[in-house]
């Protein structure tokens, strides 16, 4: 235990983490009047993100018009927002105070849109988290991890460099086995990213034996938790420590628990998910040989956005299958169709989408034919080399001339 503590700390404290130094932030009473300033996490910086945009753009998803959504905000006691918190099925311990109540009240307000876009998205995405969390024997709330970390986006991108649904630095995702080349990036691909932050959180656990600061440690690192413990005489409870944290690391335990409260008890806010129209039944073919995503989608009739929005991890949508198989995610409908029509697909435009050379020639440049001149009583190798614009010492390499002597009547080469 001991030893993979040590092991962590080495490999991740050092700035390799999913970091989250965001610049926006929220102003909360601390007490005695006092104000205090805290981060927010990546995923609640804006109240509508690329994704959402995106995929409201190419009717993905669209209002739910079955479901009851309001711009009100009801007005909830203390004690209900206790009682609610204390009734969802959990592990990991979600107390209720002021700060706690501010994000809930940032998620039920400002970020509603957001959310009813999320409760959407949560269709595709939960069964992959609730799989890799339950087979890692994980505590099943931390589904709700990536809505901090991304709002539920494969693609968001921190301005630290994090990637993906649960934000992995590079070189945290080399780790844990996901590879980012030109070409691919794993830390976008939901099941892959997911797996490896499953074994994180673990690996976390193991060290500290309590959630709130796994989930802290997530954040900022297990060297600046350790720091933290330290600077506060030893005590391990998040908030006991909580004014050691940095500021963005103070709202990341609270944003959780209302990630939680929101994502439970939403209709309670007069929240609606949206219709979404992505595909939730889907699987995955192994490709073996280069295929470029446009080749599958003009020849299976898919649209490319949808298929890019299923296999975010071809960054340039190449699948670059002859180094190694790589899983394509598809519509269960059109694996059939896939299989059906391979050849066609790979043999599909090849001189646009497979222009890449595995070898290439190169032309020789003819050799020019030497020219010859026949020395005249008179010359000299300096008048000769000046009337055909060459050097002297040409004329000698060219001839094998050591000093100026030349004789008339022979020929000597120019070039």
């Amino acid at each position: 235990m001991k030893k993979l503590a040590v092991t962590l700390l080495t490999i991740l404290s050092t700035s390799i983490l999913p970091a989250q130094n965001t610049v926006e932030s929220i102003t909360v009473e601390s007490g005695a009047g006092k104000e205090e300033v805290i981060g927010l996490p990546e995923g609640m910086l804006s109240e509508t993100d690329s994704l959402y945009l995106d995929w409201i753009s190419k009717n993905y998803i669209t209002p739910n018009e079955n479901c009851t959504m309001t711009a009100e905000n009801p007005q909830i006691s203390d004690s209900l927002y206790i009682d609610r918190l204390q009734r969802i099925p959990a592990i990991i311990e979600m107390p209720f105070n002021d700060i706690v109540k501010k994000f809930i009240e940032m998620y039920a307000t400002r970020l509603r849109q957001k959310v009813s876009f999320m409760l959407s998205a949560n269709n595709f995405y939960m069964p992959i988290f609730e799989e890799a969390l339950d087979l890692n024997d994980l505590p099943l709330e931390l589904k709700y991890l990536p809505v901090i970390e991304s709002g539920l986006n494969p693609t968001a991108t921190s301005r630290q460099g994090a990637v993906g649904l649960w934000q992995f630095m590079l070189r945290t995702g080399k780790v844990y086995g996901l590879e980012t080349t030109t070409l691919i990036d794993e830390r976008r691909d939901p099941i892959k990213s997911t797996r490896a932050a499953a074994r994180y959180l673990k690996d976390l656990y193991e060290i500290y034996h309590d959630w709130n600061l796994v989930l802290a440690a997530y954040n900022c690192g297990p060297g600046t938790i350790n720091k933290a413990i330290r600077r506060a005489g030893g005590e391990t409870d998040f908030w006991t420590i909580y004014n050691y944290l940095p500021k963005e690391t103070r709202g990341y335990v609270p944003a959780f628990i209302a990630a939680n409260y929101i994502m439970t008890y939403y209709c309670e806010h007069n929240i609606s998910p949206m219709d979404m129209t992505m595909p939730e039944g889907t699987d995955t073919i192994h490709i073996s040989r280069s295929l470029n995503l446009n080749q599958i989608a003009d020849v299976c009739k898919i649209n490319i956005d949808k298929l890019r929005a299923l296999n975010p991890e071809f960054k340039k949508d190449i699948i670059p299958g002859n180094e190694k198989p790589y899983a394509l995610r598809l519509p269960s409908n059109m694996v059939s169709y896939f299989i059906d029509h391979e050849d066609s697909i790979y043999n599909y435009k090849p001189e646009v989408y497979q222009k890449r050379r595995s070898t290439v020639d190169v032309k020789d440049i003819p050799a020019s034919k030497a020219v010859y001149h026949r020395i005249r009583n008179g010359e000299t190798l300096g008048g000769i080399a000046q009337r055909y614009g060459v050097s002297v010492n040409q004329l000698r390499r060219l001839n094998g001339i050591r000093g100026s002597n030349i004789r008339a009547g022979k020929s000597i080469r120019i070039r």
